[in-house]
């Protein structure tokens, strides 16, 4: 096969091939980098030669949080598929971690998440570009009925919440909304794994939940929950485009972009 033949002309083994399946040598280890960018580099000059002819012919893998892919892009999709004919485009959906690393292995093309706003990692991948586009509301959700509106944040703080497990994007959103007020984190009366349970959670009286509106629109308008006015400053969420950097981008994935910038939320929340 291509590997044995490769090896053969290297004159060493690059994997050994143990009954688990094939596993790195060294020589495998110290090609794989060199692998990986001939890999990128051939993808840029495919994307250059297309750019070049006008070609935008293409097959787009788009990545999302399962919140965004339900309440933005699924509606939006059929819409740019219906005026880019020539572009298929396909879905995944994954949590926030997931998405990265599907971006970094080249799975992905654009993940669709809300950005972390902290640096404390030590800053942005600068392997990936990033565009907010829209500053997506939090909503803090009570079970119908509830109507007692705190009057302050430390009032809020004293009340029992409902939040997703630790290292969630979502629960990084909660954990910030009261750190930047200098309040210490609410007690919380379960820890779920995800914004559906977390809803289920409220609605049954478990406590308060602090959630982006867009996941749980429909079940305010039916009235499963209600909304409280959160003492202060709105807080929202940066819905954010993100894809790897490369020197010359596909046409079909430059379209995506543009239109996504243009035309996935409504006009009210766009990010300047």
């Amino acid at each position: 096969d291509q590997i044995q033949s490769l090896e053969a002309e290297l004159g060493t083994a690059l994997f050994t091939r143990p009954k688990s399946g094939l596993e790195l040598t060294p020589a495998g280890l110290a090609l794989k980098p060199i692998a990986e960018e001939l890999l990128r580099l051939d993808g840029e000059a495919r994307a250059a030669v297309q750019a070049a002819s006008g070609q935008t012919r293409g097959v787009l893998t788009v990545g999302a949080l399962e919140t965004i892919a339900s309440a933005r892009l699924a509606p939006w999709l059929p819409g740019f598929q219906a005026s880019h004919p020539d572009i298929t485009v396909r879905m995944k959906v994954a949590d926030s971690g997931t998405l990265l690393r599907q971006l970094e292995e080249g799975d992905i093309d654009v993940a669709f998440c809300f950005d972390r706003r902290d640096l404390s990692n030590g800053g942005a991948d600068q392997r990936f570009a990033r565009r907010t586009i829209a500053a997506e509301p939090l909503a803090l959700v009570a079970a119908p009925g509830q109507s007692a509106v705190p009057r302050d944040l430390a009032a809020l703080a004293a009340q029992r919440f409902v939040a997703t497990e630790p290292g969630c994007i979502y629960r990084h959103m909660f954990d910030i909304a009261f750190a930047e007020a200098g309040i210490g984190a609410p007690e919380l009366a379960a820890e779920v794994g995800s914004i559906g349970a977390i809803a289920r959670l409220v609605a049954a009286g478990s406590g308060l939940g602090l959630v982006p509106r867009l996941a749980v629109s429909d079940a305010l308008a039916r009235g499963d929950l209600t909304e409280l006015t959160w003492p202060g400053e709105m807080r929202t969420a940066p819905l954010t485009m993100i894809w790897r950097r490369r020197r010359v981008q596909t046409p079909a994935l430059r379209q995506l972009l543009a239109a996504a910038r243009e035309t996935l939320v409504p006009e009210r929340l766009l990010a300047g």
